[in-house]
């Protein structure tokens, strides 16, 4: 169905996104805010304010209901869930669609699938997907059954909650002793947490790198616009991300690209959506972690490395059906890097800094992009999260682009509020990351002084 108006169901720095895309297609905006977000950047651009509740998400920017009915009233005829809140949850998409209305995104069924990891798991087998050792699905049979997986796996291993993500319903068993109470509260953790108890068993990456590659479909052409790597991390969260990910052997790379599609064309998936891959730098392997039915806070490095507008595409997609490229219309260029800007002082173990922002400056050039959803003058709530904006720098080469970054860190000015910058300046110049020896606990185990030790993260 052809798209006329769009409901941007998101705000700050990817409803910015959004809209202007939207707008560039000759679409009619209408952006739904909180109470709170009445006078935001992002309400600036849209042709069309609906207030759908209070400041607290609860009642605003996760009230389906609210944002359908806001979509009806406004007149329009499509939906964009962004990233976050609503993006990734099947009932909202179905809702969406019982109301007449166009999702911008995979379909409820997808969504369901992918949200669910041992479901997705099994389906990345089918697809032939590399995994990572362990239950290849729902961890089942009595004790014996598994200590023996267990020991046939090997320590260390991780009891994942299936309805887990984001860093949440993960448990580290090193020893044998220690591995069925560990299956035991991971179970009633997964129950109190996200309605179910199921819980799988994988094999644990040390010292596991982040990569992830961004796929696209329309439920018949499927193709992949290339990889990331995002394991500059702290508390499962990407910080630091770029593309492509460097020092990757090119068979693990290709067998990486290639699975995605595939999984991408068993699930007949349309739209954009990213399957996320741990990679053992000892090994050389990589394994399947999961896939994100949405667009990624990390598309830009995405955008710059190919040349390619993904929410543009996901509009199109969206409107006609189809997209317009092929695999071999895609080609890579040169070397990209995005740092994610929050307000929260890295001094203080992250705590979120609200307050108002004095002063906002920003580097200017053609090799620097920034994705903002704030302004000098505007107040940080305490409600939602605190990214403000995502700085990402362009170069012929990993090297330079690094530098580059570098140098637009220091030419970033944010007072009012404390931010993550002096903290990116540091990780980006950090020797580790120049040799691409970094982790996705390097940050929080060693250059933030705890223990050497490694990690892996959904």
């Amino acid at each position: 169905m052809a798209i006329s108006t769009l409901l941007v169901a998101n705000r700050g720095e990817i409803a910015v996104r959004i809209l202007r895309s939207a707008r560039s297609a000759g679409l009619r905006t209408v952006l739904a805010v909180s109470e709170a977000d009445q006078d935001s950047m992002a309400a600036g651009l849209a042709d069309a304010v609906a207030v759908v509740g209070p400041a607290p998400a609860q009642k605003s920017y996760l009230n389906a209901e609210a944002l359908v009915d806001a979509a009806r009233e406004h007149g329009c005829d499509a939906v964009h869930p962004g990233y976050g809140f609503l993006s990734e949850n099947a009932a909202f998409a179905r809702r969406v669609q019982e109301a007449g209305l166009t999702w911008v995104g995979p379909s409820p069924e997808v969504i369901d699938l992918m949200g669910h990891k041992t479901r997705a798991l099994e389906a990345a087998i089918a697809a032939g997907v590399p995994v990572l050792a362990g239950s290849n699905g729902p961890l089942e049979g009595d004790d014996d059954a598994v200590l023996a997986l267990a020991r046939e796996v090997g320590y260390p291993l991780v009891i994942k909650a299936s309805a887990g993500g984001g860093g949440r319903g993960i448990r580290l068993v090193r020893a044998e002793e220690d591995l069925l109470r560990t299956v035991d509260t991971a179970r009633s953790e997964a129950g109190a947490s996200f309605g179910d108890t199921t819980v799988y068993l994988e094999r644990f990456v040390e010292r596991a790198r982040h990569v992830e590659v961004q796929v696209l479909g329309d439920g018949e052409t499927f193709l992949h616009l290339g990889d990331r790597d995002c394991s500059l991390q702290r508390r499962s969260q990407k910080i630091v991300e770029e593309a492509p990910a460097p020092d990757l052997p090119d068979a693990v790379r290709e067998r990486m690209r290639d699975s995605a599609v595939d999984l991408a064309r068993l699930c007949r998936y349309t739209g954009v959506g990213t399957v996320e891959y741990l990679y053992d730098p000892v090994r050389h392997e990589a394994a399947f972690i999961e896939m994100n039915t949405r667009l990624q806070v990390e598309h830009p490095v995405t955008e710059f490395v190919t040349g390619v507008d993904l929410v543009a595409e996901q509009l199109r997609i969206a409107s006609t059906g189809r997209t317009q490229l092929r695999q071999e219309d895609i080609t890579f260029t040169g070397h990209s890097v995005e740092c994610r800007i929050n307000a929260e002082d890295p001094e203080r173990n992250f705590l979120p800094s609200p307050g108002t922002i004095s002063r906002l400056d920003w580097p200017e050039g053609e090799h620097y992009r920034v994705d903002s959803g704030v302004r000098a003058g505007d107040t940080v709530a305490p409600y939602y999260d605190s990214l403000l904006a995502k700085l990402i720098v362009h170069a012929e080469d990993r090297g330079t682009a690094v530098q580059r970054m570098g140098a637009a860190l220091a030419a970033t000015h944010i007072e009012g509020v404390r931010t993550t910058v002096p903290l990116l300046q540091r990780l980006v110049l950090d020797p580790v990351f120049a040799a691409v020896e970094h982790h996705t606990t390097w940050i929080e185990t060693e250059l933030l002084g705890g223990p050497p030790s490694g990690g892996s993260t959904p």
